[in-house]
């Protein structure tokens, strides 16, 4: 089984296919900015799940966001529970720099 993965940015998510169907097995809902990508909401299709379709996304949109230069906020807990199990990816977090002082 073949994952593939592309970015859709006038929807603003990347979209999961497999073995080249038309049909959608599974998306990211994300929003972008020019420093940060915010990874919203990820679904996978119940006839796809337990497959792999939700780390292909994953892995194909964080590789993207390292190419980019963009860190990464995992407000969908699918995202987030896919980081803190893929070390590798963590240095992408967005951590806030701002100072709050009294």
């Amino acid at each position: 089984m073949a994952v593939e993965v592309k970015d859709v940015p006038e929807a603003k998510r990347y979209e999961a296919r497999v073995d080249g169907e038309a049909e959608l097995a599974g998306f990211a809902d994300y929003l972008r900015t020019a420093e940060l990508i915010a990874f919203l909401h990820t679904e996978v299709s119940p006839a796809y799940e337990g497959r792999g379709v939700g780390s292909a996304l994953a892995r194909a949109s964080l590789d993207e966001a390292r190419a980019a230069g963009l860190r990464v906020l995992p407000t969908c807990p699918f995202y987030a529970g896919w980081i803190a199990r893929h070390p590798e990816y963590q240095d992408l977090l967005y951590q806030s720099r701002s100072k709050v002082s009294d």
